[in-house]
């Protein structure tokens, strides 16, 4: 096997939404949440964020809080029989770009590794889904019968991935100097300028920022847009942000 990984993120990157946001609907379905707790507080800032008068990192963080408050006391054994549904049922709606990425490196040999935000459940069924070599994931903490703690060790912030990214090439050896990295908003930066070859995918304009503000990430980054069937190569050099 290679030493050259190909890193990816999950939410945004490689699905095309968020996977917590499926298992949120799902643990609704279940009746382990209440629906009032989507539509009292969670709903308003997934609306805030989809007519673009609110920040997704704000609905993201308002989702992650109410799903550790009530996955707490609960077994493991619910989340990871709704985790296998969700992927089981939505696991193809993903960007054709990274699947066809996710195909080229397995095909060159390269360990391909998922460093997510998502819980490590959905991280660990979608790796598998995709047949990824290694996976890190948002960790919440059970205790030794399996019940959630409420505690959790987050994966989403550029501070988390880069310990993840830093450990994995330890375990493997990686080189990263001849690597590949691919996430869509500012927790992704770290993995991004850390490879040879990194790939802003669907980015937030924040990442796109950081990016130029840093002229040996700019002149590495490749920045990839898909909408619909069609795929942009958008050469960010030229690229005024408004």
């Amino acid at each position: 096997m290679s030493n050259v990984a190909a890193f990816f993120d999950i939410d945004g990157t490689i699905y095309r939404e968020g996977l917590i946001t499926e298992v949120f609907k799902k643990m609704v379905t279940h009746e382990i949440i209440s629906p009032n707790k989507w539509t009292d507080e969670v709903q308003p800032a997934f609306m805030a964020w989809d007519r673009r008068t609110g920040d997704y990192d704000v609905y993201l963080s308002r989702m992650v809080e109410v799903f550790k408050e009530t996955t707490k006391g609960i077994s493991s054994e619910h989340i990871n029989l709704i985790a296998r549904k969700v992927i089981e049922q939505k696991g193809d709606r993903v960007y054709l770009f990274t699947r066809n990425e996710i195909e080229r490196h397995r095909k060159e040999g390269h360990k391909i590794i998922a460093i997510s935000g998502s819980p490590d459940a959905l991280v660990k069924k979608m790796a598998e889904k995709y047949e990824f070599d290694d996976w890190r994931g948002t960790i919440y903490h059970t205790d030794e019968k399996g019940i959630y703690t409420g505690e959790i060790t987050p994966m989403w912030d550029s501070k988390s991935k880069e310990k993840a990214l830093l450990e994995l090439k330890e375990q493997y050896d990686l080189d990263l100097e001849n690597s590949y990295a691919y996430g869509d908003t500012h927790g992704d930066l770290t993995m991004l300028s850390y490879v040879r070859y990194p790939t802003a995918i669907n980015p937030t304009k924040e990442l796109l920022l950081n990016i130029q503000q840093d002229p040996d990430l700019l002149a590495r980054a490749r920045v990839i847009v898909e909408r619909k069937d069609v795929i942009y190569n958008i050469d960010l050099n030229s690229l005024k942000l408004e």
